[in-house]
């Protein structure tokens, strides 16, 4: 029997195949992103019910097959519930998915990813932060989770900016979010993380052409 590898992780996106299964794509902390079969999910006996929608996360066991992982139990902790109930959050929890989606490979280390994507997600379902400051907080962190963070513009831009610009750089996850500006502020800020991701992030973000059409 193949070894079983279990990993905390989150499902990113998932997808029906044949007739009762499911094709995943979930961000892991072990083994980075991976597609996963969850094989007669869609029945309504499955023991998966539920447990296999994006945003979920938990530990995940799984085993190697010929040309994926195949899911052999999972224990879910956070269904982010929230966040699916309401469209503009579905929409940048959407967005956010496909920058992790994009920059995270199988057998890479996804423990940083992860966790960023978690606290992110944790901060949309927080009443009090401004889901744009979420957004451009989470494209700064995610520039910097792939090695290519410029630092801050060398351009004048305003005290209050390069203060949250360092605290997004230094801080730990768990207090990323744990910041207030001003419209002022957050505006640059908005206009920074923009520049940077089309700079150094340069995928084709589908989620990010919903946005934009509903006005997010």
């Amino acid at each position: 029997m193949n070894d079983i590898i279990t990993t905390a992780g989150m499902v990113i996106s998932g997808f029906d195949h044949q007739e009762y299964d499911k094709r995943l794509i979930v961000l892991t902390a072990e083994v980075g992103k991976v597609t996963v079969f969850a094989r007669g999910v869609r029945r309504q006996n499955s023991k998966f019910i539920g447990m296999t929608e994006p945003f979920t996360f938990g530990e995940f066991s799984l085993f190697a097959g010929k040309s994926a992982y195949n899911l052999s139990q999972v224990q879910i902790s956070n269904y982010f519930e929230d966040i699916r109930l309401d469209m503009e959050k579905m929409c940048y929890a959407s967005y956010f998915a496909d920058l992790a989606d994009y920059s995270v490979r199988e057998n890479m280390d996804g423990r940083g990813v992860l966790l960023l994507l978690y606290r992110s997600l944790q901060a949309l379902e927080t009443r009090g932060i401004d889901n744009r400051l979420i957004r451009a907080v989470f494209e700064l962190k995610m520039v910097m989770e792939n090695g290519v963070y410029p630092g801050i513009p060398k351009r004048a831009v305003l005290p209050g900016t390069k203060s949250a610009m360092h605290h997004i750089e230094t801080s730990d996850i768990k207090s990323l979010y744990s910041f207030k500006v001003t419209d002022e502020i957050r505006d640059e800020l908005c206009g920074i993380a923009d520049e940077y991701r089309k700079r150094y992030m340069q995928g084709n973000f589908r989620s990010l052409e919903v946005m934009s059409d509903l006005g997010y």
